[in-house]
């Protein structure tokens, strides 16, 4: 029996956005796949639309941020394999089937990732999108939307941090490279990353100290195992 997938994609005012990534889902053609619509407070109509897709489940929560809504989405998961997927990009149409095919191939190996290709989003004007530059060619990506893991690599590493505004999948994947978890990355675009003036990141700038903690905290657990 082929797997079950649970795809979790966290939203919070993205009614803009969110309905191209769910088609992006839906446009891989697996039937196991279960999609579960994280709605992180939103105050626009971001739960309308995940709300109009039929097989789509919706979780609404108090506005607690991304590591909040990644996990509350885990835990509602009923798959065997966990996938994410940020509610402004959308994956590349063989994403599952390139990933799938590692893990079934590979027991041994806990997380998949793929390239990423960046883009910036086309309707911001020209003078925002001046600001916003993407790289040239697709490049390998160790970032939550180009994910696929097995459920028990998450029991392992645990919850995201929910004390992290940003960074979140950054420390997670830290404490699971900490654990030995083995990781390959599949030579193809997984994913399409949209850069935009909204991207938590760059609007928040001061959320980017969170990223100087988690650093921190990774080379103080390396000493800490070292020892």
């Amino acid at each position: 029996m082929a797997p079950r997938v649970s795809v979790v994609i966290p939203a919070f005012n993205r009614e803009g956005y969110l309905g191209e990534a769910i088609e992006s889902v839906l446009a891989q053609g697996y039937p196991e796949t279960e999609i579960i619509v994280v709605d992180d407070g939103s105050t626009d109509g971001t739960a309308a639309v995940a709300s109009s897709y039929p097989d789509v489940a919706c979780l609404r929560l108090r506005h607690r941020g991304q590591a909040a809504a990644r996990n509350a989405g885990v835990a509602a998961a009923r798959g065997e394999l966990v996938a994410f997927l940020d509610s402004d990009d959308v994956w590349a149409p063989s994403k599952l089937a390139a990933q799938l095919a590692v893990l079934e191939a590979q027991p041994g190996v806990s997380l998949v990732f793929g390239l990423v290709d960046e883009f910036v989003s086309p309707e911001l004007p020209p003078a925002a999108a001046a600001s916003v530059r993407a790289p040239a060619s697709p490049r390998a990506g160790f970032v939550s939307g180009a994910l696929l893991a097995r459920r028990a690599a998450l029991a392992e590493v645990g919850r995201f941090d929910e004390g992290l505004r940003v960074g979140e999948f950054v420390d997670w994947l830290a404490r699971a490279q900490e654990r030995g978890l083995r990781s390959q990355v599949v030579p193809q675009v997984v994913l399409h990353r949209r850069l935009h003036d909204g991207n938590l990141g760059r609007a928040d700038r001061r959320s980017r100290l969170d990223y100087v903690r988690v650093v921190k905290a990774h080379l103080e657990r390396r000493r800490a195992g070292g020892r």
